[in-house]
């Protein structure tokens, strides 16, 4: 497998050209004022033509070998993408309560004994609660666990021998690591478009 994805073409509008006058001195007030005037001429027009006849370049072979055991192919690079945008993350898309643990919920806070008596006036479309940028951190960290097991042996440690040197296996912990690994490639999929930081 080769890939190789090249930047993304930075944009050149009527704005960016006008704050390159800031660089000998014309103040921003005025820039902004002169990239009003030019996103108004033919310009901007040129700018979006050129924009759109630039390239990302992106190349990738495929080997044979490389779908041998795709879903560990694939782990390779799925994990520190995941771990570099997990890092990186400026922002947190909504989480569907139902898929994160119930202190983390938006209404973990918000009902009291009974949980049909809010303690709160429902939010408008545009607020977030407490705890909306945990439940994106804690989505993150399952789908970053679930791949750093593809390529281990985390099925050694349910497998040991009994004092006869006969295998025994864990099959609860075998099958509750499992469940936890299929529950992180779930959020992966469900999640998959919010991937972008």
């Amino acid at each position: 497998m080769k890939v190789f994805i090249g930047k993304y073409s930075k944009w050149w509008g009527p704005y960016q050209i006008a704050n390159l006058l800031q660089k000998v001195g014309v103040s921003e007030d005025r820039c902004d004022k002169l990239g009003d005037w030019l996103a108004d001429t033919q310009l901007s027009t040129f700018c979006e033509w050129t924009d759109s006849k630039r390239n990302h370049t992106i190349k990738v072979r495929i080997d044979d070998y490389d779908t041998w055991s795709m879903d560990s192919t694939l782990a390779y690079i799925i994990l520190p993408m995941l771990k570099q945008l997990k890092e990186t993350m400026n922002g947190a898309p909504n989480v569907d309560d139902e898929d994160v643990p119930k202190e983390l919920r938006s209404t973990s806070s918000f009902f009291g004994d009974n949980e049909n008596e809010y303690h709160f006036d429902l939010y408008d479309e545009w607020d977030i609660d407490d705890n909306w940028h945990d439940r994106w951190g804690w989505v993150m960290g399952e789908m970053i666990w679930a791949f750093s097991q593809v390529n281990g042996d985390w099925e050694g440690k349910y497998h040991k021998e009994d004092g006869d040197k006969k295998p025994v296996i864990d099959t609860t912990g075998l099958k509750a690591h499992n469940k936890r690994m299929q529950n992180g490639f779930r959020l992966f999929g469900k999640y998959y478009q919010n991937l972008w930081d």
